[in-house]
């Protein structure tokens, strides 16, 4: 492990760390499954909370003013201002349910379940994803809260730290990129106590019921991802706002997309972790286009990334930072 996933660890990075019992090794499998559906796992540190059910933190509101003295000058003392937030964490769960005579057909029971159960694996996974940008505690008690609510008012604190471009917003056809400094300032929590805040229990057989009220035998499993997300320092987060339809390809007009990654780059105080763009596939496509229109040699590269199991993935890149796909962010926004 390296030294920066041993200080700053993925939910790969933990699960894999845990141990290699039976136990231990399911849910491995089931944060890799999760990982190869959602890219944003490759990234996001994950770090225990300190409660069950969420995180207590201290987000710094002011700093102490220094003061020049001069020769038998006296100074005034001075202190940082805090204020206490709680994040919570929110509980995602599936029963993957299959037909004991199907799933028994192959010889290959385990397998033939771990097949069929990837389809609800892959539903939590866009499920989060979704959650971590658009979660709203106040309208969905039941998730947690993700970035879209914490920046989302052009007069908070937090509000230079949004860019929206000239034509945005004008209706509610709007998408976002987001700039994220995965580390001790922005980070996954997981309960206090848990590996890893995934659990995986094998129901084993169990009588189901059909549409019309019959039964037959089944194997269940039950899944549950318990997970929230910590902001300590909004400055280490960047969100940019942009009207979609207004995309060209030669930037002539519209959002000119290289002239706002490089403002957005500019706002990170100082790198703590990991720094990922965030976009949707049609907003990183005009990147690429925007780039190939205007110089030969730019700023965007083809990075080569090895993912937590040793896969080599191609990921667009703008100075040295991925650009990672997320289709949970819509073009259907509403304007900042």
């Amino acid at each position: 492990m390296t030294a920066l996933a041993s200080t700053h660890p993925t939910l790969l990075d933990i699960t894999n760390a845990a141990g290699s019992d039976g136990k231990v090794g399911a849910v491995g499998l089931m944060a890799e499954i999760l990982a190869q559906d959602n890219e944003i796992l490759d990234d996001m540190v994950m770090k225990e909370a300190n409660e069950v059910t969420g995180h207590v933190g201290n987000i710094r509101t002011g700093y102490p003013s220094p003061t020049w003295r001069k020769f038998y000058g006296g100074v005034q003392p001075a202190k940082s201002t805090y204020r206490k937030v709680t994040d919570t964490i929110g509980m995602l769960e599936a029963y993957a349910e299959v037909d004991k005579a199907l799933a028994d057909l192959n010889g290959n029971t385990a397998a033939f379940r771990l097949m069929e159960d990837r389809g609800f694996l892959e539903g939590m996974s866009k499920e989060m994803a979704q959650t971590l940008f658009s979660g709203n505690e106040n309208t969905a008690p039941e998730e947690f809260t993700g970035f879209g609510p914490r920046f989302n008012s052009q007069s908070a604190e937090n509000a230079c730290n949004i860019l929206t471009s000239a034509a945005t917003p004008d209706s509610t056809d709007n998408s976002s990129i987001w700039l994220v400094d995965w580390g001790d300032y922005v980070h996954g929590i997981y309960p206090k106590g848990s590996q890893s805040g995934l659990k995986i229990e094998d129901k084993g057989q169990v009588t189901l019921g059909d549409s019309t009220n019959g039964y037959y035998e089944g194997y269940r499993t039950h899944y549950a991802w318990n997970l929230g997300l910590h902001v300590k320092d909004w400055r280490h987060v960047v969100r940019i706002q942009i009207d979609e339809e207004d995309l060209t390809k030669g930037a002539a007009t519209g959002p000119d997309l290289l002239d706002l990654l490089a403002q957005a780059t500019e706002l990170i105080p100082s790198q703590n972790g990991r720094l990922v763009f965030y976009c949707n596939r049609n907003v990183r496509s005009f990147f690429r286009r925007q780039v190939m229109n205007k110089v030969a040699s730019s700023t965007l590269s083809i990075e080569q990334i090895t993912r937590p199991n040793g896969a080599m993935i191609r990921v667009p890149a703008f100075d040295g930072i991925p650009i990672r796909r997320c289709d949970a962010l819509t073009a259907t926004e509403t304007g900042i």
